[in-house]
């Protein structure tokens, strides 16, 4: 089980973005993530008249390492960590480590 999912809304904790918030557009592999308005960059970008694309500087979105992001707790207004736990019932959800109350039920 995944500890930040697609849709979480999360802390940047490192590099110039840090202590911004946004949401997790897609994860991109098993330790990468894209953070909506986080990690902006700006390509130049060649013209592909096959493609239909036009050249020019266009500002993009870079994946942030999983490990430089923290998910944003409600109810303290801080970025907090993760754990994961096994309900009664089986059933394995992820709580936050400092008030232990659950993330998704």
């Amino acid at each position: 089980m995944r500890k930040i999912k697609k849709g979480d809304d999360v802390v940047v904790l490192t590099g110039r973005d840090r202590g911004k918030r946004g949401t997790v557009r897609q994860i991109v592999d098993a330790e990468h993530l894209l953070v909506d308005g986080a990690n902006r960059v700006k390509k130049h970008q060649r013209p592909n008249p096959a493609k239909g694309m036009t050249g020019g500087i266009i500002d993009k979105e870079m994946p942030i390492h999983v490990s430089n992001v923290a998910l944003f707790n409600p109810v303290t207004k801080k970025a907090d960590r993760i754990g994961i736990r096994q309900l009664e019932d089986g059933r394995r959800v992820r709580y936050y480590k400092s008030n232990g109350e659950v993330v998704d039920v």
